[in-house]
């Protein structure tokens, strides 16, 4: 905004607050037409910042070239770090696996060592039942 358009919406605001009668229904009207404007003001600055890349044939082509570029970069930069979640899951579960498999061959040793201990001591006592 502008140095004398703050100026005069700060004038505005004070006299709407200090007049009373025909001059301040003519300021609420003012105001009340105003802000539609400014709201119509800014869209139109936005729509011509959108709009404004593409207003010659280079500058289309240089912008169109910028976005793929853009675009280029994420889906790069969205694979790398998919692939780099899959390489950490695989590890992970790769990981996991030989800790499980460790468990289950103790689990087994265990039970077969105890299993071969009863074995070994129903061998010593069957041939005194004998």
């Amino acid at each position: 905004m502008t140095e004398s358009k703050t100026k005069a919406s700060s004038n505005g605001a004070k006299t709407a607050k200090t007049t009373k009668g025909p001059n301040q229904a003519r300021t609420v009207a003012e105001a009340a037409v105003d802000l539609p404007v400014g709201v119509v003001i800014g869209a139109t600055d936005r729509i011509t910042d959108l709009v404004e890349p593409f207003t010659g044939r280079d500058k289309a082509d240089k912008q169109l070239k910028a976005y793929r570029t853009q675009v280029r970069r994420t889906l790069k930069r969205t694979e790398r770090r998919g692939s780099t979640a899959r390489r950490k899951a695989t590890t992970n579960l790769k990981r996991n696996r030989d800790e499980v498999e460790q468990r289950v061959r103790k689990a087994i040793e265990a039970q077969t060592s105890r299993a071969q201990g009863i074995v070994d001591q129903v061998g010593e006592r069957l041939p005194a039942l004998r």
